[in-house]
């Protein structure tokens, strides 16, 4: 892997979050893993400031698709619990939740669609990372649980994207039983797009992020922040979000390219 060196914290020697540009040999894409293989990613505050930087700065740059990965075996196991329990104030989680839903934000609002590749368990902040991330690809082994409940914690900050990619009642399933779903479940519940077997994941992963790469990148930026913005909105105040997007759009020259090309039948010409 062609990484660029972090933050050494925590890890040794390896860096704490490790960067690829034109991951999967795909121009454009770029791979994000969590590198704390050894207590399977757990969000220490250290990885969650790499994170956080990491994506603001692929959020600033002519990146077209982020995927978030995981070393090891695990995904990501959501708060690293020692690091929690070590300091036990009510100012101090909440500036850590308060990190970690900007984190979660950043995924969000980044003009690039995010995707999460999720080879192994996913919990609690874990489940909701896979959750807030635009696009995720499992291996077919993967499991995802919010399972803060069987440690009297309700996982309250995962429910919000849960509650946004699943029915209320299945996610709801999940929050108050703390059980885990398996690959299958969560694609046809809604919290993943795909599932490969574990030693197709990265070529599945490869073939979704191309597919994006493929696209204009203007139409998929703002697209994307079309997506998010009309959702939160009423019927009519996102048909008029909506018409105005579209009617910029078209205004593009990508738009307007692709439009004469199908009128024309030829392939479109876009610029990279």
């Amino acid at each position: 892997m062609n990484a660029n060196s972090v933050n050494l914290a925590d890890t040794g020697n390896a860096p704490l979050v490790e960067v690829e540009h034109d991951a999967y040999r795909v121009p454009g894409v770029v791979r994000v893993t969590m590198n704390r293989p050894d207590a399977f990613n757990a969000l220490s505050e250290a990885l969650l400031d790499e994170l956080q930087q990491r994506l603001s700065e692929i959020a600033n740059s002519d990146a077209r698709v982020v995927v978030i990965a995981g070393a090891g075996r695990a995904f990501c196991a959501g708060h690293d619990l020692k690091e929690m329990r070590a300091a036990p104030s009510l100012a101090y989680y909440q500036q850590l939740f308060a990190r970690c839903t900007k984190l979660m934000m950043t995924i969000q609002r980044m003009p690039q669609p995010v995707i999460a590749r999720a080879h192994g368990i996913a919990t609690a902040a874990g489940c909701q990372l896979v959750a807030m991330c635009d696009l995720a690809v499992a291996a077919d082994t993967a499991r995802f649980a919010v399972s803060g409940v069987n440690l009297g914690l309700f996982c309250a900050t995962p429910s919000v994207p849960l509650s946004r990619n699943l029915s209320r009642k299945a996610a709801l399933e999940m929050l108050l039983t703390g059980e885990f779903i398996d690959a299958a479940a969560a694609k046809q519940q809604g919290l993943v797009n795909r599932v490969a077997p574990t030693d197709a994941l990265d070529d599945e992963v490869a073939r979704l992020a191309a597919s994006i790469c493929a696209k204009p990148a203007e139409a998929v930026s703002a697209g994307k922040g079309l997506f998010y913005r009309q959702l939160e909105m009423g019927i009519e105040a996102a048909y008029q979000l909506a018409g105005q997007t579209m009617a910029c759009n078209m205004m593009a020259d990508s738009a307007l390219e692709g439009v004469q090309a199908f009128i024309d039948k030829r392939a479109p010409e876009w610029r990279r």
